[in-house]
């Protein structure tokens, strides 16, 4: 009992709250960045099982982070080892779902699942790792292993969309996005579930439970979104949500797109002025 005592006590180690835009997010930002150009340009020429290799890896550790994450907010060793589910940290938040999508993305063969799951990635997963990467907010707690697991969470979420589009693994097109849609809805529709769930079932008694920040009967936690929230009655507060994240989706492929071409322009300019 002590050993696992000490367990829980190590990976509960506490450490100065990171600041915006300090030491500790600067450097998990050039990470998640930095790691995808530089793996990107080294397997870009290599078999496409290589790429679902890095994807089902990189999975696999966000899912164990996430994990870990569980455990560390539900076991309590203070006075012996107990057990309290924290339901505000269920991992169906619009961050949890890339590891689920990733990890089907990375297990499926080739098709209409595997190329919705994989728009995805690189369209709404973008976009939500992007928002937290580059303006973390609260995200920040005083716990090394928590601060560690999310940025390892939503940096993946950058990697790993880099490296799907660098290597060539994903094409990037105008109709990517809509590809994505239904994933994102299937994901929407369950948070709903869930939210209706918890109120019908009274867990919203004891408990905070607001899947993707949507719930009806808790307040909104978003930003701007959870302004919107305020004013705006529900459901016409969803719709805007919806339409929101639709639309910063798309702008994530059209950026990445933009991207893309610029980068083959310097490509060939640079091919061009070596042969001369």
């Amino acid at each position: 009992m002590e050993f696992l005592r000490s367990i829980f006590r190590t990976l509960d180690a506490a450490m100065e709250v990171p600041t915006l835009f300090g030491w500790f997010h600067i450097m998990w930002l050039v990470l998640s960045i930095g790691g995808a150009i530089v793996l990107s340009l080294w397997h870009r020429k290599h078999p496409a099982d290589r790429q679902r290799k890095v994807l089902l890896i990189t999975t696999l550790i966000v899912i164990a982070l996430e994990i870990y994450k569980q455990l560390n907010y539900s076991i309590h060793y203070e006075d012996g080892l107990s057990w309290s589910y924290q339901w505000y940290a269920f991992p169906m938040q619009f961050c949890s779902t890339p590891m689920y999508v990733g990890l089907l993305a990375a297990l499926t063969k080739k098709g209409k699942i595997h190329e919705s799951a994989c728009a995805y990635m690189v369209t709404f997963s973008l976009f939500a790792g992007a928002a937290v990467m580059i303006y973390p907010g609260d995200v920040f707690i005083d716990t090394i292993g928590i601060n560690i697991q999310t940025m390892v969470c939503h940096g993946s979420m950058i990697f790993l969309a880099i490296y799907l589009m660098a290597t060539g693994y994903v094409k990037m097109g105008f109709k990517t996005v809509l590809k994505a849609v239904p994933v994102f809805a299937f994901f929407l529709l369950l948070a709903m579930g869930l939210n209706e769930w918890a109120f019908q079932s009274g867990l919203l008694e004891n408990h905070s439970f607001n899947m993707f920040y949507i719930s009806p009967y808790q307040p909104g936690h978003l930003p701007i979104y959870g302004d919107v929230q305020a004013v705006v009655p529900y459901p016409w507060s969803l719709v805007i949500y919806i339409i929101g994240f639709a639309a910063a989706a798309y702008v994530m492929q059209l950026l990445s797109m933009l991207v893309r071409l610029i980068a083959c322009k310097v490509s060939k300019k640079t091919t061009v002025e070596q042969t001369v």
